[in-house]
């Protein structure tokens, strides 16, 4: 492993360990069927909306360059996979499921995103790989319908979370795309700022109505400067420096960190069945992730000198 695999990996686990706090904080800010609070709406909407003012700032202030051509359409993908499609579809699940739950079936994310990182980046995983892949994604989809109470069909929760992974994986490999090209930190804040026309006014449309305590504003808070800005910062990056099929093996540590962060948190209980189930998925993106990967040709992760464009 090269230093800046190495590299890539360390950014990736930093940004891991953020959004290893979204679903817990998500959860305070929608509160529970019994007890709503904001709507599932409004946080996804106000977190990108929040995160997108920040933004501007922040690019104003690095003096950052406009995009160029055809990146302005990998930015609209990239906007549309982890500015809307991935908040909007957890934040209305988060009120039906515990986030011990929802952390699990968000454990086939890494599987996803190196299938999409392996089909941008022409890049070519092994037999092995992709057999640990589908054995993580298959043990995703058994705890889901055992918890449904059902073997043949899904709850609608389960599958707005599965549907969040389809465009978390789609916004990972395409942003990590544009960070070999431009600053990690430019691409996620141009995706807000692209989204920004329709997050802000949205979210004012959706504001509560009703008084919600600090603690869901707290929530609120957290997803959308840590959650929604300042983790895609490493993890654009580690995707960029150290691979995406590989670094994003890394969110393996992303359902075991959920579920000890929402005990505390949320003062959800872990049981048994949610732990072997999680150490399971974990103990097949570990294996996989060890599995070879074939990297074709690709344009270089830019120098320092040009990073700064």
């Amino acid at each position: 492993m090269t230093p800046a695999e190495r590299r890539g990996l360390w950014l990736g686990v930093a940004g891991v360990a953020i959004f290893a706090l979204t679903l817990p904080m998500t959860r305070l800010a929608v509160g529970t069927p019994e007890a709503p609070l904001m709507s599932g709406l409004f946080v996804a909407l106000g977190r990108a909306a929040v995160a997108g003012a920040l933004s501007i700032v922040f690019l104003l202030a690095a003096r950052a360059p406009l995009p160029r051509g055809d990146e302005w359409r990998a930015l609209a993908i990239t906007s549309g996979g982890v500015v809307f499609g991935f908040p909007v579809c957890t934040s209305i699940a988060m009120r039906h499921v515990e986030a011990v739950h929802a952390s699990v079936i968000i454990g086939v994310l890494p599987l996803a995103t190196a299938l999409l990182g392996a089909l941008l980046h022409r890049q070519r995983p092994s037999r092995a790989f992709w057999a640990c892949a589908t054995l993580g994604s298959l043990l995703v989809v058994a705890f889901a319908l055992l918890r449904s109470g059902s073997t043949l069909r899904l709850q609608a929760a389960d599958a707005l979370l599965l549907a969040a992974v389809a465009f978390a994986a789609v916004g990972y490999a395409w942003g990590a795309r544009l960070s070999q090209r431009m600053r990690a930190e430019h691409v996620i804040c141009w995706a807000l700022v692209l989204a920004l026309p329709l997050t802000l006014p949205l979210a004012w449309w959706t504001w509560p109505q009703a008084t919600v305590p600090a603690s869901a504003w707290w929530g609120l808070g957290y997803v959308s400067v840590f959650s929604m800005w300042i983790g895609f910062f490493a993890w654009y990056r580690g995707l960029a420096l150290g691979g995406t099929v590989r670094v994003s093996q890394v969110q393996l540590l992303q359902p075991f960190l959920s579920m000890v962060f929402a005990v505390p948190l949320l003062h959800e209980r872990l049981d048994a069945t949610s732990v072997g189930f999680a150490l399971a998925v974990i103990a097949t993106v570990f294996v996989g992730r060890r599995m070879p990967v074939v990297r074709a040709p690709a344009t270089p992760v830019l120098s320092p000198a040009v990073e700064h464009r």
